[in-house]
């Protein structure tokens, strides 16, 4: 088995001559991404496409940085602000209406813990699932192997090491639920603050008020 091989059935594997290829092909593409007017909105949008391949309407403002790019699967509209990076040794699936507050990492890259084993230049990725409508909060990093489920909101500066269930709120070091997401937030703005009677007209009238 060669290294690709191995490097994609999550086993142990040695980033050799085959396996940087793939990474210079997509460092191509991030040249371009990253060093874009960054007001050219479709440019960007195109750019997103070639790096991720399959997407509708997703949108990367630059800098971002990842390793290979085609591991990465994203659903509709997904948004990821300033500063991303994502390890994708593994496949990161991540679903529709996503959003990815500055500075979040997502990494599925790990190396064994024992220096001789480490020195080795073995390494390995464990896939990272991340499913709809979730928002993940600035400087939040997601470690490898972990399931983010529907819904969910991420607190800033998490550090996610084990799987999130749907519809909660989580945040913390290691990140842990805190509460569930519940009827009572569908006209929550900010903590315990309302939102106003136009923006909710606005948003009953594009169908997003749940009536």
């Amino acid at each position: 088995m060669n290294n690709i091989e191995r490097r994609d059935r999550e086993m142990g594997y040695i980033s050799d001559g085959a396996v940087m290829e793939e990474q210079k092909a997509c460092r191509r593409i991030l040249q371009k991404l990253n060093f874009m007017d960054r007001s050219d909105f479709d440019g960007i949008s195109e750019v997103v496409k070639e790096l991720l391949g399959k997407s509708e309407n997703a949108f990367i403002n630059p800098p971002f940085y990842c390793d290979y790019g085609k591991h990465i699967e994203v659903g509709k509209n997904f948004f990821a602000n300033y500063n991303c990076c994502i390890i994708d040794v593994a496949k990161v699936k991540i679903g529709d209406y996503c959003q990815m507050a500055p500075n979040v990492a997502i990494y599925t890259a790990g190396h064994p813990i024992h220096p001789d084993s480490r020195n080795s230049a073995y390494e390995y990725g464990k896939a990272i699932t991340i499913g709809d409508n979730v928002w993940i909060g600035g400087n939040t990093v997601i470690c490898p192997g972990v399931t983010i489920g529907d819904s969910v909101v991420i607190g800033a500066g998490s550090v996610v090491t084990h799987d999130i269930p749907a519809w909660t709120v989580a945040a913390g070091n290691p990140c842990r639920v805190i509460r569930q997401i519940t009827e009572a937030d569908r006209h929550k703005l900010f903590k315990n603050e309302m939102i106003d009677d136009e923006a909710w007209a606005n948003i009953v009238a594009r169908g997003f008020g749940g009536e």
